[in-house]
């Protein structure tokens, strides 16, 4: 592994923990270089309540960039109220709060979920 990625899965590990105190559903990020994803996890972090990602078929932008970001944000925000989840916390795995984690997040809250 990269001392990049190693840097990002020391920062994820260090805001997980703060975040298991919350005992609230978390949202989290994940990105690859080609996708997309976001799952919203129980408080606990064993079971996904809801989830969206680039892979679907029925997203219109099959890209990593912008766009796709505020798509997936705004369809993992309508599933997880669908579900009865109003309130998260934001997991951003240990990426910079910026471009499409920021793009994600702004959607998310846009499409009614509060964190």
């Amino acid at each position: 592994m990269s001392i990049k990625n190693i840097s990002r899965l020391r920062r994820a590990r260090k805001t997980r923990m703060n975040i298991r105190e919350q005992e609230t559903p978390r949202l989290t990020v994940y990105r690859s270089s080609k996708h997309f994803y976001a799952q919203v996890f129980d408080s606990l972090g064993t079971k996904v309540i809801a989830s969206a990602s680039t892979v679907e078929k029925d997203l219109e932008s099959k890209s990593n960039n912008v766009e796709s970001a505020e798509a997936v944000g705004k369809r993992v925000a309508e599933r997880a109220i669908e579900n009865g989840i109003k309130k998260v916390v934001f997991d951003r795995s240990g990426y910079k709060y910026h471009g499409r984690i920021k793009a994600l997040a702004d959607s998310a809250r846009q499409a009614g979920l509060e964190f």
